[in-house]
């Protein structure tokens, strides 16, 4: 069984020609799909030429280390508030561990990619306001509307 995510006209005739293929060899298709509009991969690739930003700014780690340093901080806050079973989980498994191996779990947990399009812009905002106090200038794009 495959999955798949489609996102522009180029993944969605892709999706298209594999089903045909499948299709033709096997004589049956099953499977569901649904819209998603979860988050947007502007904010996806936003974050990520942030990270690297701060990386180059501010030496003391790189953009993996900053991603897991802003995951901590400021998405797990996020989720903690908005979603009671993430709160839970986090609470009973991560929440007693050290700082250090809390920034070292952010590795492995998810955290943006659990994010509605609302919480990562949130998170976006409380990440660019801790780093200005940094004095690391992030800046979101200018809109074309």
């Amino acid at each position: 069984m495959s999955s798949f995510y489609i996102n522009t006209e180029q993944s969605l005739h892709n999706v298209i020609g594999e089903m045909r293929l499948l299709y033709k060899k096997t004589g049956k298709l099953e499977g569901r799909y649904e819209a998603v509009n979860k988050r947007s991969l502007d904010q996806n690739a936003l974050s990520h030429a942030w990270y690297s930003q701060i990386s180059l700014e501010l030496r003391e780690d790189d953009s993996n280390g900053w991603r897991r340093y802003c995951k901590l901080h400021h998405g797990i806050p996020i989720l903690r508030m908005d979603d009671e079973k993430f709160r839970e989980f986090y609470d009973a498994g991560l929440k007693v561990l050290s700082y250090e191996q809390k920034l070292a779990a952010m590795e492995f947990v998810p955290v943006t990619s659990l994010m509605s399009k609302k919480q990562l812009s949130t998170y976006l905002e409380l990440v660019q306001a801790d780093f200005m106090k940094r004095g690391v200038q992030l800046e979101f794009p200018e809109s074309e509307e």
